[in-house]
């Protein structure tokens, strides 16, 4: 399984929910990046509980995307990393960046509110 699965999904509250099914490496990060890009108007939740692996690419297009986010002030989060995946936050020492919630629900209740705060 080689190939980047990207849903967009567009809650009523206005966040935007990608569910990620793939690896999230430097083969696959560009099709996250312009779907990131193209969705420029909104917060956004990742959902990573599909992704078994990501590798440094992945994980600097991610912080990317999360930069990018912060300088349009539009909230971001993930939500569903494995363990795996909270290993190579914790490793790379950028897991207190990354905003992590429980679920999609929780993380869209929390963005959609500082959206409108």
């Amino acid at each position: 399984m080689d190939d980047l699965t990207i849903e967009v999904e567009k809650r009523a509250s206005g966040v935007r929910v990608f569910r990620l099914t793939g690896p999230l490496t430097l083969k696959t990060m560009f099709d996250f990046q312009d779907a990131a890009r193209a969705e420029a108007d909104s917060a956004l939740v990742v959902e990573l509980s599909g992704v078994p692996y990501m590798d440094s690419a992945g994980l600097g297009t991610l912080l990317g995307v999360l930069a990018s986010c912060q300088r349009h002030g539009r909230g971001f989060g993930i939500t569903g990393a494995s363990d795996r995946i909270q290993t190579l936050f914790t490793v790379s020492k950028v897991a207190g960046m990354i905003p992590s919630f429980e679920s999609v629900e929780t993380a869209e209740q929390l963005l959609s509110k500082s959206a409108t705060a």
